[in-house]
């Protein structure tokens, strides 16, 4: 395995932050970004019945956070490697309150489209330069705490998001979606704006503009084809004009003398391995947690508030968990840890398919803690990947698995979405009423989600396997060589 050897990791004493500052924006900035993907959909009728917005606009304003944070990513990456970690990211606490600010006191859907833009290019720097901190900022008995913090934070917003979103609309306004982030966004740029102010950039290499405008044009239309409803030939389109850019970047970065993503990432079998895990447990999951409302509503005959409460237990589980998930994973090595964690997510998931015809929350019960149980052990996948890297590449290492993970729920959602539909279809075909078609639509998702994990389990047994220290010499001396 090719690693970049790392500068001695630091100490509570010489870290330009202190570790419960640390962790506090690490909470912070993961809850709050996360939120801003999820929030919106439950709140999205009340928008709409006041500003008299069509379906079609009212999509725009979900896809315009979403579409700038995907792309945006691993040129974020770069330039934080390059820039440095805490002048991009208190520029980009700015940009992203004042994104929320706008779209709070906006009552026009083009400028709301433009708060929302505003957000999601903020969030695609502060997310990797938050995660790079871990790397570069904690000592390393920290940084599996720190990661365990970050999963949690971010499948609480996760799951908390349908529902926040439709409580806020409904008691106060729907303008609340976006300026309840100020507190949060706030509160970071205070505690970061306190740190030492003497950090020079990781690299003096200039970002290559050319790549990092069709890598991120690539990632937006890649995103854009799963999350717009144009219709097939849409879809198609976008997503081969998106996939044949990603293989132009490719191309160019393997003939570049200093390419955007450094070839010694691509090298690392950890790394690699824990962007595919990602990306599998992503596609399973992020398309469960999108329909789930759905379900509760049209089968269950739930309110949009109500409906969202099933996602609030899968949260309750996640953060129960989390303080186990170091403990966990210093006994039993990251490969086992993060394996039993997506086995646990696995038997949730068809639990949950099981009792699907139930009409009661109760018999669901089980399979939402273990849902969430299982979510809070995939916490190594990012420590291990980011702890296998050296500290120059922590933000361009960052900015990739976000990429990842952001790809993997839009495509998570469409993936779910084809199963779902598909076997609702059949069954209307045959004479079911909708409200059970849908029932056995989403169980078939679940199915398919949960086969996803079991994948993401064999992987991880492989990918996160320690690698002897007789092997990591050998492949340091070859690197050298």
């Amino acid at each position: 395995m090719s690693t970049t050897p790392a500068r001695p990791g630091p100490t509570a004493a010489n870290s330009g932050i202190s570790v419960s500052a640390l962790m506090t924006v690490v909470a912070l900035v993961g809850f709050v970004t996360t939120l801003d993907n999820t929030i919106v959909a439950a709140a999205a009728p009340s928008i709409g019945r006041e500003l008299g917005l069509n379906l079609s606009t009212l999509q725009w304003v979900g896809i315009a956070y979403m579409l700038p944070y995907a792309g945006l990513l691993l040129a974020a990456g770069a330039v934080i490697d390059r820039l440095g970690r805490r002048r991009v990211l208190l520029a980009g606490c700015v940009v992203f309150a004042a994104g929320a600010l706008l779209g709070g006191v906006v009552r026009s859907a083009e400028l709301l489209i433009a708060a929302r833009v505003t957000q999601g290019v903020a969030a695609a720097f502060i997310v990797p330069g938050t995660l790079s901190l871990i790397r570069t900022e904690l000592p390393e008995p920290r940084r599996p705490v720190a990661i365990a913090v970050w999963t949690a934070a971010l499948a609480a917003a996760l799951a908390l998001g349908p529902w926040l979103g439709g409580a806020l609309a409904e008691h106060l306004h729907w303008s609340w979606i976006f300026l309840s982030n100020l507190p949060f966004v706030g509160a970071v740029w205070l505690l970061l704006a306190r740190t030492n102010p003497a950090e020079s950039s990781c690299c003096d290499t200039p970002v290559r503009v050319g790549a990092a405008a069709l890598v991120t044009t690539s990632l937006v239309l890649l995103t854009a084809s799963v999350v717009t409803s144009g219709g097939i030939a849409t879809t198609v389109l976008l997503g081969g004009a998106g996939l044949v850019g990603l293989l132009a970047f490719v191309g160019w970065e393997r003939r570049a003398a200093v390419p955007l993503v450094p070839v010694r990432l691509w090298r690392n079998r950890v790394f690699l391995g824990a962007n595919a895990l990602v990306l599998l447990w992503g596609l399973g999951i992020s398309g469960i947690v999108f329909f789930t409302p759905l379900l509760y509503q049209d089968f269950l005959g739930m309110g949009p508030e109500a409906a969202g409460l099933p996602l609030v237990v899968v949260a309750g589980a996640v953060v129960c968990a989390t303080p186990f998930v170091p403990a966990v994973t210093r006994a039993l090595g990251p490969h086992r840890a993060v394996c039993l964690g997506l086995l646990v997510l696995a038997v949730g998931l068809a639990h949950l398919a099981v009792v699907n015809d139930e009409s009661t929350m109760a018999a669901r019960l089980v399979g939402l803690v273990l849902a969430g149980t299982g979510s809070a052990f995939t916490a190594p996948i990012t420590g291990q990947a980011l702890e296998k890297i050296g500290e120059d590449d922590s933000g361009t290492a960052s900015g990739v698995l976000t990429a990842s993970r952001e790809l993997s729920s839009a495509f998570g959602v469409a993936l779910i979405g084809i199963v779902l539909t598909s076997v609702r279809a059949g069954e209307i075909a045959e004479g079911v009423a909708p409200g059970p078609a849908l029932g056995t639509g989403y169980a078939a998702g679940l199915v398919v989600a949960a086969v996803l994990q079991l994948l993401g389990a064999v992987l991880a047994l492989v990918v996160l396997r320690p690698v002897p220290a007789v092997k990591s010499a050998l492949a340091k001396e070859g690197e050298a060589l």
